[in-house]
């Protein structure tokens, strides 16, 4: 046995212990930081050949890991734009070089320029939201992500383009009758959010068949002329064919031809509108657009769409968060600010929305707490210690023997 193999082995030991006490200072530091992943040392004993009967001490070497896959509790919080990750994947965000990174930190704020950055200072990752379908997403790459922007959203106007008008009109109204003839109204908006009552009259003019025309009540200005409704023997609406009505929109914006504040036409489907032996009734009655309205806040739904809420109740979807995965979480590369890269371990970056396959819901108004145990890390602590101590006095004993032997020729 070599006396100075017995050194190695002390200081080989002293050296694995101090990473682990490392690795435990770390968790302790951030086991209030937000999304951190707490990391552990494995050991592996490094052994040297034996031979003639004389044991030839190795040592020990430390492999550092992490559980980025290890979820954390949840702590809610009062701001919509906390977003916290329940289940796999994780947040894209880049920072001002344009790198992208992986991080489970959602604890955004709203900038002055309308991008969402955490506490690290990267920004917030997504696609712009189109309500007729998801965005395409290039899932082997981050190539059409762009910060989540939510500036340009003060106010908000929206002109009425569709809408949908039906009603069930008595099919034992008499001709001519000033009684039988019905009214309702619908309330309209122009580009600028100037809101305009449309008052709708229903006349019958013989048996299965009604006449429709609507006035602007404001002004009395006709704006939509006389249209024959035809019923069939079952009561239902067969002409016009397709069955809409639309509004004039000019007269409604009391605009000219080519004024920038005037709809471009408005809509109304009427093909649910009947004939039966009951009283009048509007049975769905609704109108897109909205008036001039201030932002309230903002929502953030389980799928990740990203909306402004205004003051008069509208909700306004903006840009849908991406999130990533990989093969192995435990294998991505840790870097600064709970942030993580690829590795050759880790398997590629695949991209995707959140509540799809492979990908957790988003939470808004809560954080992913550290899954750091304090109480379990003061254990290893004292473990180290110990064992660091033990270790001193290997070498040590090692040092005083070396001396013996030093001391033989003397």
């Amino acid at each position: 046995m070599s006396l100075y193999g017995t050194m190695r082995t002390g200081v080989s030991g002293m050296n694995a212990q101090s990473n682990r006490l490392s690795t435990v200072a770390d968790n302790i530091a951030n086991s209030s930081t937000v999304g951190y992943k707490k990391a552990s040392v494995q050991f592996s004993s490094m052994i040297l050949p034996t031979s003639n009967g004389a044991y030839n001490s190795g040592g020990v070497e430390t492999d550092v890991r992490y559980s980025i896959s290890s979820q954390g509790t949840f702590s809610y919080t009062t701001s919509e734009t906390d977003l916290a990750i329940n289940g796999d994947g994780f947040f894209i965000v880049k920072g001002d070089d344009g790198t992208p990174y992986l991080t489970r930190a959602g604890s955004f704020v709203l900038q002055d320029d309308g991008t969402l950055k955490n506490t690290a200072g990267y920004t917030l990752q997504g696609y712009e939201y189109d309500s007729n379908a998801d965005p395409t997403i290039v899932v082997n790459g981050f190539d059409g992500l762009e910060p989540v922007d939510l500036s340009g959203s003060g106010i908000s106007a929206v002109r009425s383009m569709t809408g949908t008008l039906n009603v069930n009109l008595p099919n034992a109204a008499q001709p001519g009758v000033a009684a039988d003839i019905k009214t309702t109204s619908l309330k309209v908006y122009d580009s600028q959010g100037t809101s305009r009552l449309i008052t709708f009259t229903y006349e019958k003019l013989t048996d299965n068949q009604w006449q429709v025309s609507a006035v602007e009540a404001d002004g009395g200005t006709q704006v939509v002329a006389p249209v024959v409704l035809d019923f069939d023997a079952d009561g239902n609406l067969v002409n016009p064919n397709p069955p809409e009505l639309t509004i004039d929109p000019y007269t409604v914006a009391g605009a000219e031809v080519g004024d920038p504040a005037g709809p471009t036409g408005i809509t109304l489907n009427i093909g649910n509108t009947t004939q039966l032996a009951s009283s009048f009734s509007v049975e769905e009655g609704e109108v897109d657009g909205n008036a001039a309205s201030k932002v309230k806040g903002y929502e953030i739904d389980d799928k990740g769409v990203v909306s402004i809420a205004y003051e008069n109740g509208d909700l306004v979807p903006k840009f849908r968060v991406a999130l990533a995965s990989v093969q192995s979480p435990d294998n991505l590369n840790p870097v600064a600010g709970n942030m993580y890269t690829q590795s050759n371990d880790s398997g590629v970056v695949i991209l995707g929305y959140a509540g799809s396959s492979g990908f957790g819901t988003i939470l808004s108004g809560a954080l992913e707490d550290s899954n750091v145990d304090v109480a379990e890390e003061l254990t290893a602590m004292i473990e180290s210690q110990r064992n660091y101590t033990a270790n001193s006095k290997v070498f040590q004993t090692g040092s005083e023997l070396m001396e013996v032997l030093v001391n033989l020729k003397r």
